[in-house]
């Protein structure tokens, strides 16, 4: 069996992040594969020194004609059984050929750059009924969870961010964008005087975000971390995660700080509150509510009991859905399945 995997994503994200994991993945599984990205020297770094061959091209609008020849070229010469498509324009760009398509998919996407694959791939269930909703057939829609690293690692000292070590520290990390509601956390802060924020991801909001934290007083006691590669390292210092997104399809820093053991406050948007049993798992709050969300968080840091009872059924929840071994065992599932 030989796949190509082509992905078109941005410099950050979590699909770009599962992308690397998931290639890597099925290469120690010992899948024959090959990978075309756009133009990212580090994360082609990462493929190459994994042992997979990877190509970069441009991906630009549509004046740009050298990546669709070249993308055709490569699967003449490697002739894959499954070309698995990340992102609209990867998917786009893609020629017709003797091979299974398939697109997958992270979010609620038009189809309209879909409609020549064979088969669609949501990463949850929501998302999956959405697709037959918009008039995909069933049996060609599939859903294939995520999984993420538990990689260990030894916790940031705390002095390096000027973190007193006593005090309870929350992690929370995403692109600085409304939908992640930042706001709504620093708000939440403002309410917990003893505890400390650090936020690691970038965007557009940041200064907004900082500026919010000046005019709240929680400045002291908030670190803007912008983005980081040592996720593990940040998980292995904090005592509880917190998630407030408006609209998180899928909440993959929810399972990695379910892989980690930690505690997690989250919305009750689509993404949490499909993975989340509250109560069990972690604890949900209303969205846009900064008060519930500052209550939750003091509840699960007070309570001496319900705090390590949510750590360990979230491992438990990653033991049984979310690991490497388990999902890259679904996808060679899948692979074998549209081949029959």
């Amino acid at each position: 069996m030989r796949l190509l995997q082509v992905m078109a994503g941005g410099e950050f994200g979590g699909a770009e992040a599962f992308f690397i994991r998931l290639v890597l993945g099925l290469d120690q599984a010992g899948l024959e594969q090959r990978v075309v990205i756009r133009k990212h020297p580090r994360r082609a770094a990462i493929l190459q020194a994994g042992g997979v061959e990877t190509l970069e091209l441009a991906f630009g609008g549509i004046f740009d004609l050298q990546t669709p020849l070249k993308l055709k070229r490569t699967i003449q010469e490697f002739r894959p059984d499954i070309v698995l498509t990340w992102m609209s324009r990867a998917t786009a760009k893609c020629p017709r050929g003797n091979f299974v398509h398939v697109g997958r998919l992270g979010g609620y996407y038009d189809l309209k750059r879909y409609r020549a694959c064979d088969h669609l791939i949501a990463n949850t269930q929501d998302i999956a009924g959405y697709l037959v909703n918009e008039g995909w057939p069933k049996d060609k829609t599939h859903y294939l969870p995520n999984f993420v690293s538990e990689e260990k690692a030894l916790a940031v000292p705390r002095e390096a961010l000027y973190t007193p070590d006593k005090a309870p520290l929350l992690l929370a990390m995403g692109r600085l964008h409304e939908n992640k509601a930042f706001d709504v956390l620093l708000k939440a802060v403002a309410r917990l005087p003893e505890v400390y924020l650090w936020l690691a991801g970038d965007g557009p909001l940041r200064a907004q975000l900082e500026a919010m934290a000046e005019s709240l007083a929680v400045r002291s006691r908030v670190r803007f971390l912008g983005w980081r590669d040592d996720t593990a390292a940040l998980f292995a210092t904090c005592d509880m995660f917190v998630c407030p997104s408006r609209h998180e399809p899928l909440g993959n820093v929810i399972v990695e700080a379910w892989a980690r053991e930690k505690p997690v406050v989250a919305a009750d948007s689509l993404g949490p509150s499909a993975l989340i049993e509250d109560g069990q798992t972690g604890l949900l709050v209303p969205v846009d509510d900064p008060v519930m969300l500052a209550r939750a968080i003091r509840y699960v840091l007070n309570d001496e009991n319900l705090l390590p009872h949510i750590s360990r059924q979230g491992r438990a929840a990653y033991e049984a859905r979310f690991t490497e071994s388990i999902v890259v065992g679904k996808y060679f599932q899948f692979f074998e399945k549209v081949l029959a």
